[in-house]
């Protein structure tokens, strides 16, 4: 063969595999009840296939994953996929504004994928209360082959889903919600779906080497700092970002975020604790799981190390967080070479929680509007226009209301012009610590302070190296900054991520649509997509082309 018929025939033999479809996952779920018993007491449980925590999603960067959920409780049920971004398919995102639900003993097929993501996510139930009872489990997405990763091949991976546990099935903390009271102090820490793993080694190890533990915080409200007895974290990655690999003795990890350490088998062989405590209450509450170094027999010490006091301690430990600008990410090309801090902000949305009493009822609301969920979820109503069913849009400001103005009790939706680079300020005026989650996207937190924020407060943000993530913590009588551009068109739900003040009123819905429908910027809705309500029988829209 000629040089130039082999060059042809590498270019085509490319072509083709570059244009072949992504590999596909299939799962089948069934989600049902069971009972547990994390602390010698049976409590009902949400389960898939039988398991509390569910099953983990094992992928690889672009896989296409396809789930059929069959929901066998008897109540409607969804999943949403905490990180995951769903590029141009908000369809997927399982949100009670995205999706009309899965009635009791019905399925929905689900079809997305981690599209240039890696890292560490988990999904949930998203309707009402139901994360408190369980259905939720990791997701593991893996980095292609040819593209590079920061450190060299764990010997295993564990996973550590880490939550406070009320006790309390969904439908009795659902009740204490509508009746105006508010969730007290967990009843325990678990870790895996166990308050305390007892003699039985949660995680075995060999003396000599390395293994990941991707970490998340699933639960409802508290704040968990996560350590092992002599043993050093080496962060790596962040929320689907690779970080600078800074070693620490312990780590906070907020409601809805996730981490990945290594961890070095270092130590004597004995048994180690793995420890999972609250931050910022007056009781500590925890959870401990045994590490095993292989061959051992010698118990773990009993003396467990101690956690920081402070959220000022906290707050220094963000700080200390950087983005790795060397190291590739889903794509090949090093992560950090999105010059945020370069861009021109073209709009600042300032968000101020508040909790109030609305028709005698406990609400909790952003810049005076308390979200309640529409009979027809937001992206059918946008999609189909229909009469009547299209809430009113940016009822809410872009700056928080003067204090006593009644609070709005409606379903809170605000616009965002496609592709513009928007700075979104939290205030935490009250005295828990906040945590917010952005679906449909990645953000830069690229400020933290005490007080109201000021456009002085600009002065002290990170404008190079902040770690891009999905969910940020906000401080008791602080703010948090974050900047992203609105580049994924769709509806995209921002929430508290502290479960009660999200149930009752304190999120919203970003509606981000490109002005020329076209499948560049967005998918159709799906030929399998649930309807429900006004648009159960009405004729799809013209496509978008």
């Amino acid at each position: 063969m000629s040089r130039a018929a082999t060059v042809l025939a590498l270019l085509i033999s490319f072509f083709a595999l570059s244009s072949a479809e992504d590999p596909y996952l299939f799962f089948t779920w069934n989600v049902t009840y069971g009972i547990i018993s994390p602390m010698g007491v049976p409590y009902q449980a949400i389960m898939i296939n039988g398991q509390f925590p569910g099953p983990v999603i094992n992928c690889t960067s672009n896989n296409n994953i396809v789930i059929n959920v069959f929901n066998n409780l008897d109540e409607p049920f969804l999943l949403s996929w905490n990180g995951i971004q769903h590029r141009k398919n908000s369809w997927q995102d399982g949100m009670p504004g995205t999706n009309c639900p899965i009635r009791p003993g019905q399925n929905f097929t689900y079809h997305w994928q981690p599209k240039d993501q890696i890292g560490t996510f988990f999904y949930f139930p998203s309707i009402g209360m139901h994360k408190a009872a369980g259905g939720y489990g990791l997701i593991r997405v893996h980095s292609r082959l040819l593209i590079p990763v920061p450190f060299d091949p764990p010997a295993d991976e564990f996973d550590v889903l880490v939550s406070d546990w009320y006790g309390l099935s969904h439908k009795t903390l659902t009740r204490i919600l509508d009746s105006s009271r508010r969730l007290s102090r967990a009843r325990a820490v678990l870790i895996n779906g166990a308050s305390n793993s007892g003699e039985s080694p949660a995680f075995t190890v060999e003396a000599g080497k390395v293994y990941r533990f991707r970490v998340c915080n699933v639960g409802l409200k508290a704040s968990l700092n996560l350590r092992i007895q002599g043993h050093k974290l080496k962060l790596v990655e962040m929320d689907g970002s690779h970080t600078v690999q800074n070693v620490y003795d312990n780590l906070d990890v907020h409601a809805g975020q996730c981490y990945s350490v290594l961890v070095t088998a270092d130590q004597p062989p004995r048994d180690y604790y793995l420890v999972a405590s609250t931050r910022f209450q007056k009781t500590i509450q925890l959870a401990t799981a045994i590490i095993h170094y292989s061959g051992s027999n010698l118990p773990a010490a009993a003396e467990l190390p101690p956690a920081p006091i402070s959220w000022a301690w906290s707050l220094n430990q963000w700080r200390s967080f950087r983005w790795n600008l060397t190291a590739s990410a889903a794509r090949p090309n090093p992560q950090g070479s999105y010059h945020y801090g370069q861009i021109n902000i073209t709009r600042t949305i300032k968000l101020s929680s508040s909790t109030s009493i609305v028709d005698g009822k406990l609400r909790f609301a952003l810049n005076g509007v308390s979200h309640r969920d529409s009979e027809l979820p937001l992206k059918l109503a946008e999609y189909f226009g229909v009469n009547g069913s299209v809430p009113e849009y940016n009822q809410i400001t872009d700056e928080p209301t003067s204090p006593g103005t009644p609070v709005k009790l409606v379903p809170n939706v605000i616009t965002a012009e496609f592709r513009t680079f928007i700075e979104i300020i939290f205030e935490n005026p009250e005295t828990s610590i906040q945590s917010y989650h952005l679906d449909g996207y990645s953000f830069f937190p690229t400020g933290m302070g005490p007080g109201k924020w000021t456009p002085e407060s600009r002065s002290t943000y990170n404008l190079l190296d902040s770690v891009s993530r999905h969910t940020i913590q906000v401080y008791p009588k602080s703010w948090t900054a974050i900047m992203l551009t609105f580049d994924n068109a769709g509806m995209w739900n921002l929430r508290s991520e502290i479960w009660d003040r999200r149930y009752l009123g304190q999120q919203l819905y970003i509606s981000v649509l490109s002005p020329e429908r076209s499948l560049r910027d967005e998918y159709n809705m799906p030929e399998n997509a649930l309807r429900c309500g006004a648009v159960l029988d009405l004729p799809l829209p013209k496509p978008y082309s």
